[in-house]
């Protein structure tokens, strides 16, 4: 049985990137949102994840933004959020095993379902403000 390295360096973080992305563009569930979202734009995607990565794991200043935002008007919900996490989790297992990967998980994790609860906070506002504006328009 083959040993498994951590992840230690901006190529595993490649890795690590382009084969989750290519297992998150083949997915019945969330595949589809993603491509539409990115069509023609996923090298600057992955670019931008490679730095993401660093940034997180490695403390390299590679990414600057705020990762939020492009996600708050996907079509999602906790179940898009629970598929992401396993395809992270199976993909990153089967290449990668220790200290580095396991922080990479928790992140993941972490990241995902903090994404969810600011989509539904913002949904619950929408409606609220919409149904607020309904009844004083009557």
């Amino acid at each position: 049985m083959e040993t498994l390295k951590d992840i230690s360096n901006i190529e595993d973080i490649k890795q690590m990137v382009n084969s989750f992305y290519d297992n998150v563009r083949k997915d019945d569930l969330i595949g589809p949102i993603f491509n539409d979202k990115l069509q023609d734009r996923w090298e600057p995607h992955l670019q931008k994840m490679y730095g993401f990565w660093q940034t997180i794991l490695f403390d390299v200043r590679a990414y600057s933004g705020t990762p939020f935002p492009p996600h708050k008007q996907l079509p999602v919900d906790r179940t898009h959020f629970d598929r992401w996490i396993q395809i992270f989790n199976t993909t990153i297992d089967a290449q990668f095993a220790g200290e580095i990967t396991e922080e990479a998980k928790m992140r993941a994790t972490n990241m995902a379902y903090m994404f969810n609860h600011k989509i539904e906070h913002f949904r619950n506002v929408e409606n609220e403000l919409k149904n607020a504006l309904n009844k004083s328009q009557k």
